[in-house]
């Protein structure tokens, strides 16, 4: 793979070309210097499905769509998608490149025009052999340039309705995001347009995550229109056809030891935290753990990552997030290379100024595995800035220099240092996955043959930073940045542990220490823990990954179901207030009325898959007959039977499911009190003596403790 200029890419500097708001990471049609780092097309389920799409309507083959709408935001790959088809269009009419050529003209006009909102071209002339073909593009469903005064949503309806009712050759490729579809549907209901609501809110519903969303490709009850959702599919699975997933190809070329500098040559040399990660994830093993990594975020969060993300995400991880300018220089690796002459004249001087304090901080944090899990607490600068005063330490000391840039990096952490356009994935990140809150009875491993339990790694550093270091030291797992770090952390361990600083403030020496301990347990944590995926509750990750990946939904599922079901029915059965509402406090037990109808089932939904992208999310059906409900089973709600199986008290559940319980508890309620079949096997339960009234031969028969009242 090259770059524009023909060449071998140099890592890690044309990296940072790309981030999402750099030309490298923002594609252009028909522009081949933008939006495809790596010059490899990034395979998914989509682009199989428009080749064959492609190469129907270059044959002619009756039925094949004749509308194409590519539905996701920004960063999806729609524009990709969209010019690849093209080029497979244009190989199959045999156009000798001529429609790419025609196509790239009219989206590339003359300065200061923009392009229109649709842009026609007759294909069909292009051909080898020519043949009735319209093609019709719409780049950008957001864009009304050439029909002002019109907005964006009523000019979509018009285009689609347009085709609906033509039977020609015309085709149409439209790019349109979730706003646009749902704006054009409160157009069509708000101006009487029958036709196009029912249109629209087929559209909307096939690509929708919904238990019982239809037929996308081709759109159910509309065979002349195939819908995708962008945003649907995770591109860290396989799309198929044992191809890998496209964030494994972008990784794999983005680490590829041949677009680096050789070893030995970079300019910060051993020192450079990003040619350190590039080693690294070089190793299939690594790569792969940050890839699981990466899908468990997307499982835990319910939120998926673009490749507009990703492209970003890799950027950030391999070449930093810094600006040029303030002495910096641009390049990652002649940064390093600054940031280690920095500290070395920090130690040499008299007078350290901030920058050099801080810096050997700034280098043992950049590695991938600190930049990804990148939280530490800034509010801990203060204690230790106090701290310092309390104890009067010696300032000239290398050990009081040490404290002074923890201090310093800490405090750097209250502004803003994460790139704009992922800042929130990363800091989900942290919140979700965070290695140095893995359990302690985790093993992970620290060389090829050797395993270590993290509360082993966790009591060494608690008692001694010089502990912590002659025990992973062994393993030659950390860089020798990171080792610096910790002994000149484990020297100034030593200086709090002395009597003569101790006696001084006894209380002010131990706050301290306890951060400095904390600091560098949770260093060593990120750094060995991410490179095999020991991440917190990663056990609880990867079953529910195998639940919401497993193609049979088999016996997980199953098992998930039942505890499910025993979360939502009481022992007697499904309890029903008559006496309150959803969302409303229940009175006193002496003025309660419950119904009490036979336990609900709780059973697996399988989902229609035909025309339609694998579904992110598992769904279970609660009830029977009128009754039966459709409830998602989320991260939080799998995990909670997880830990109602390992003991935990269901009064202790999240409040997320809690809500969804309540919420499920109360649409089953309200089709129950409807229903005759139920009630007929059902009782009414008043007060706190075990009345009950339920069904007797003669009528109704309230009875107490079993016996009639």
């Amino acid at each position: 793979m090259e770059n524009a200029s023909g060449q071998a890419p140099r890592f890690p500097g044309e990296l940072l070309d790309w981030a999402g708001h750099h030309s490298g990471g923002v594609k252009r049609l028909f522009d081949p210097d933008s939006g495809r780092p790596g010059k490899e097309l990034l395979r998914t389920n989509l682009i199989s499905r428009l080749e064959s799409w492609a190469g129907q309507v270059a044959s002619g083959t009756l039925g094949t769509p004749r509308i194409l709408l590519l539905v996701g935001g920004p960063g999806n790959g729609k524009t990709e998608a969209i010019e690849h088809t093209i080029d497979c269009l244009d190989t199959g009419l045999a156009a000798g490149g001529g429609l790419r050529r025609t196509l790239a003209g009219l989206f590339r006009p003359p300065v200061g025009q923009p392009v229109a909102r649709v842009v026609r071209v007759d294909a069909g002339s292009l051909a080898s052999i020519p043949r009735p073909l319209d093609l019709s593009i719409v780049q950008d469903a957001s864009a009304t340039a050439g029909h002002e005064g019109h907005s964006a949503p009523e000019l979509l309806i018009d285009e689609l309705l347009s085709l609906l009712g033509d039977r020609g050759g015309r085709y149409y490729l439209c790019c349109v995001n979730r706003g646009v579809l749902d704006d054009a549907l409160i157009h069509a209901i708000d101006h009487g347009l029958h036709e196009a609501r029912s249109l629209l809110e087929r559209i909307t519903r096939s690509v929708s995550l919904s238990s019982d969303a239809p037929s996308c490709w081709p759109l159910s009850d509309y065979p002349g229109i195939a819908v995708w959702p962008m945003d649907a599919e995770s591109l860290l699975t396989s799309p198929g056809d044992g191809r890998p997933p496209p964030a494994a190809v972008l990784l794999g070329y983005a680490t590829n030891p041949a677009h680096w500098p050789a070893q030995g040559t970079c300019p910060a040399g051993s020192s450079c935290p990003f040619c350190h990660g590039q080693a690294l994830l070089a190793r299939e093993e690594a790569r792969t753990a940050l890839q699981r990594i990466l899908r468990w975020y997307e499982l835990a969060s319910g939120k998926r990552w673009s490749f507009r993300d990703l492209f970003s995400l890799v950027s950030y991880l391999l070449a930093g997030n810094r600006p040029a300018g303030q002495g910096q220089p641009g390049d990652p690796c002649n940064w390093a290379a600054y940031l280690a002459e920095q500290d070395r004249a920090g130690q040499l001087s008299k007078a350290p100024r901030r920058q050099q304090l801080v810096a050997i901080f700034q280098l043992a944090t950049s590695s991938y595995q600190h930049a990804l899990f990148h939280r530490w607490d800034p509010a801990a600068a203060s204690v230790l800035r106090q701290g310092t005063k309390d104890l009067g330490l010696d300032k000239v000391a290398s050990e009081t220099r040490t404290l002074l840039g923890l201090q310093y990096f800490l405090a750097e952490r209250k502004d803003s240092y994460l790139p704009a356009m992922i800042s929130s994935l990363l800091e989900g990140m942290v919140d979700l996955l965070d290695p140095a809150m893995a359990s302690p009875d985790t093993e992970v491993a620290v060389s090829g043959r050797s395993n270590v339990l993290l509360a082993e790694l966790d009591a060494r550093f608690s008692r001694s930073i010089a502990g912590g270091i002659d025990f992973v030291r062994k393993y030659q797992t950390l860089s020798k940045t990171e080792l610096d770090l910790l002994q000149r952390l484990a020297y100034v361990d030593n200086l709090l542990s002395s009597p003569s600083t101790r006696r001084r403030n006894p209380a002010a020496a131990s706050r301290v220490q306890h951060i400095i301990r904390d600091f560098a347990c949770r260093l060593v944590r990120r750094s060995v823990c991410t490179r095999s995926a020991v991440v917190a509750d990663f056990q609880t990750l990867e079953a529910f990954q195998r639940v919401v990946e497993d193609d049979h939904k088999g016996r997980q599922l199953f098992e998930v179901a039942k505890q499910v079901k025993n979360l939502l029915n009481q022992s007697q059965g499904f309890e029903v207030s008559l006496t309150t509402t959803f969302g409303q406090p229940l009175p006193p037990q002496q003025r309660q009325a419950t119904l009490l109808v036979p336990v609900r089932q709780v059973k697996a939904l399988h989902l229609a898959t035909e025309g339609r992208p694998r579904s992110p999310i598992c769904f279970l059906q609660v009830g029977s007959g009128q009754s039966l409900q459709p409830i998602a089973l989320t991260y939080d709600l799998f995990k909670a039977v997880k830990e109602l199986e390992r003991g935990i008290s269901p009064a202790s559940l999240p409040r997320t499911v809690v809500a969804l319980l309540d919420t499920t508890r109360a649409r089953l309620s309200g089709t129950i009190v409807r229903d005759p079949d139920v009630l007929e096997e059902s009782a009414i339960g008043i007060g706190a003596d075990g009345t009950e009234i339920g069904t007797a031969w003669s009528g109704f028969v309230a009875t107490k403790g079993g016996k009639q009242a």
